[in-house]
């Protein structure tokens, strides 16, 4: 991950506000994180580079959606579209890793996941957007005391 992590364009997501106080690169950072935790914590075969990279590059929108003059539509609806364009610009994407960012907004989106690692970043995006906006742990999963 440390080629994705040293491009100014992701870097340009720490810019951001994604959540309460947190900015869009350390919520990526964070899902990826818990998406690797929390497989490796089930033994779930997944292709783990691609979880990763996929789990970072989910919210690579580089806009303000606080700011409706910032985008265009329902940010909710619209940004997986627009972080999968950004990421296929500026980097070569597995089909997983198009997978993770197209539908890591469902069932907000309509179509759902199509691979393990999918679904896996789509869970661990809503349990940590859940967390950072109440800016708190209401509750700690199993898996985290190994975190």
């Amino acid at each position: 991950m440390a080629p994705l992590l040293d491009h100014p364009e992701i870097q340009r997501m720490d810019q951001f506000i994604q959540h309460g106080h947190t900015t869009c690169l350390k919520h990526s950072l964070t899902v990826a994180y818990y998406s690797y935790v929390f497989s490796k914590y089930l033994h779930l075969d997944v292709d783990y580079e691609s979880l990763l990279r996929g789990a970072l590059l989910h919210d690579f929108f580089l806009y303000d959606w606080h700011i409706k003059e910032s985008h265009k539509g329902l940010h909710g609806f619209r940004h997986p579209k627009i972080a999968l364009n950004n990421a296929k610009k500026y980097f070569s994407l597995t089909s997983i890793e198009c997978d993770i960012i197209s539908h890591h907004m469902w069932p907000l989106t309509p179509s759902p996941p199509r691979s393990k690692e999918a679904y896996i970043v789509m869970l661990m995006d809503k349990w940590c957007s859940l967390r950072e906006t109440l800016n708190r742990s209401i509750v700690v999963l199993p898996f985290e005391k190994y975190s």
